[in-house]
């Protein structure tokens, strides 16, 4: 079955949500009814046969990238530089920036692989939550004996880039050089750094912190341990993703409510307050990079590529971002469906979202792109391609989107021994543990991120647990998620860093599941934070905390 963009605006003016799609069946794949196709390019998911087909010259795109010079900017390790300069995480741009980083690759790829009509398959990890098998082959894994000419070690991969690095950056003009200011980068030698580990404040090296990875453990998981841990499963759950979805603004100051991340002056720049991750990129994006990286499982490093900023090492990076992109995609039709915006609302603000300049693009012919704004990568027209929707996730909810029954608030909590309480109205709860769309109840959890030395990636969110709870399982009724942070702070963004993360509520928690079926009244929710499993038992103080308690649509 094909299912497009351009389809779902012509049929929404005379369709209902219900009548259309589950919220449920957009998140893993399915498709409502059969249509054409109307893009020039297809990104079809990875078990597809058209996926597979994709995989074959995926590979040979690699193997032409691999074989360019170092100076060249389409050749595979200099073009994660891109990434690694210029990424923006936990705030507004971080979807509409990786996708023109995506799309120029997937140009790439399509010139350099010799087919014309490749586009980059997604991987849909809720209805697969294992690296797919055929990532495992050949050139397909940054493990493979291809890469190890240039990253057995790093003395192998310095002699191979960086004078590479140096000549690039000594090409690089004003705009550019000011962006990579806010990021700490003055020289080359800063973004250098970053490469190995090597913390100028601390004065030595933290191995958590290092973007390379030695090609035996470029990848940590593998064929033979290819799935997720359990966090990560829940990270991805259909929960999580009915939750990433259901924010009827593109943005807003309260995070829970807000489809993306924060709000900020640049891309390059942390904001003014705490840096506040929405739920899809704060669950699903930043614990699938930390799982098949190796965060908890060989802490306190060093990890495989996935786990920093040159990430786009590992050839499954950009599965995962057509897997993020889609669910853009996604929201945009949820959106038209409700009648509601998909851009930001203020005019003010939705002019300093699309006008904001990306400088460091590069095209499938090598050349720089130059300064483009935002708004010239805010539709997947842009390069021109849409998603093949085909097959059927079960786990998935079928019901439609419920109407609002009250009206969205936050209740903030009280803060006392590195704990915050909330007082969460028991009519609140009850229509959360009732609902079988999207969950109604969406904490907002403010903590300080560790800095230094301790490079504590990962951290569990307990609700009641009790008193000396250092560490749960998944399975926990104390379980609420895990947050996750994606890649070590960076060099230019020394100073405090709070950081608040949207995190849905399970149904299964234990002091909902306790509630008593009198009327009225309120439930106390503690919330906690432990070092998420495989790191140092410790606790960690929550600076603030609130929870939405009202359904987000309209």
């Amino acid at each position: 079955m094909r299912y497009t963009r351009r389809d779902f605006l012509a049929t929404t003016a005379s369709a209902s949500l219900a009548s259309l799609v589950a919220p449920g069946a957009w998140a893993s794949g399915a498709a409502p009814a059969d249509k054409a196709v109307q893009a020039r390019y297809h990104r079809y998911n990875v078990t597809s046969p058209e996926g597979q087909r994709m995989l074959a010259s995926y590979a040979r795109g690699i193997k032409a990238m691999l074989a360019l010079p170092a100076d060249d900017p389409r050749n595979w390790f200099r073009n994660a530089f891109v990434h690694l300069m210029d990424c923006p995480h936990g705030n507004w741009w971080f979807y509409v920036w990786h996708r023109g980083y995506v799309g120029y690759f997937e140009q790439t790829i399509r010139t350099l692989s010799g087919d014309p009509q490749f586009a980059m398959p997604y991987w849909d990890w809720t209805e697969l939550p294992r690296i797919p098998p055929a990532m495992f082959d050949g050139l397909l894994t940054p493990t493979d004996s291809a890469y190890a000419p240039y990253t057995r070690n790093l003395a192998v991969f310095t002699r191979f880039m960086r004078p590479a690095l140096q000549r690039y950056w000594n090409t690089l003009d004003a705009g550019q050089r000011d962006q990579l200011k806010f990021r700490g980068y003055l020289t080359a030698d800063d973004v250098w750094n970053d490469v190995t580990g090597y913390s100028v404040a601390e004065k030595t090296g933290i191995s958590g912190n290092a973007a390379y990875a030695i090609t035996c453990g470029a990848r940590y998981l593998w064929r033979e341990n290819p799935g997720f841990d359990a966090k990560t499963a829940s990270a991805v759950s259909p929960d999580t993703i009915h939750a990433g979805l259901s924010p009827v603004e593109f943005y807003n100051d309260d995070v829970s409510r807000s489809f993306t991340s924060s709000r900020t002056a640049s891309h390059v720049v942390q904001p003014d307050g705490a840096t506040k991750f929405s739920v899809l990129e704060g669950f699903p994006h930043n614990k699938v990079h930390n799982c098949i990286g190796g965060v908890g499982a060989v802490d306190p490093g060093p990890y495989g590529n996935m786990t920093n900023f040159l990430s786009p090492l590992d050839p499954i990076f950009y599965l995962h971002h057509a897997n993020m992109d889609r669910l853009w995609d996604v929201w945009n039709q949820l959106q038209q469906s409700r009648g509601k915006p998909i851009m930001p609302i203020n005019v003010d603000q939705r002019r300093q979202f699309m006008n904001e300049p990306f400088r460091f693009f590069v095209d499938a012919q090598g050349k720089p792109v130059g300064e483009r704004p935002a708004s010239a990568f805010f539709s997947t027209t842009a390069f021109d391609y849409d998603y093949v929707y085909g097959g059927r996730n079960d786990l998935l909810k079928a019901a439609a989107l419920p109407a609002a029954t009250g009206a969205v608030r936050l209740v903030r909590g009280t803060r006392s021994d590195g704990a915050v309480r909330v007082a969460v109205p028991n009519e609140a709860v009850r229509a959360h543990l009732a609902t079988s769309g999207p969950r109604q109840l969406i904490a907002e959890v403010t903590l300080e991120r560790p800095r230094g030395l301790n490079n504590t990636r990962e951290f569990d969110v307990l609700i009641n647990a009790p008193a000396g709870t250092a560490s749960v399982a998944a399975d926990s009724p104390y379980y609420a998620g895990t947050v996750s942070f994606f890649g070590p702070t960076m060099a230019g963004m020394d100073h405090s860093h709070p950081t608040t993360f949207a995190v849905p509520l399970p149904q299964k928690l234990g002091a909902l599941q306790a509630l008593t079926a009198a009327d009225g009244g309120t439930t106390t929710l503690e919330i906690r934070l432990v070092a998420s499993s495989g790191q140092a038992p410790q606790t960690f103080p929550v600076l603030d905390a609130a929870i939405l308690v009202a359904p987000l649509q309209p």
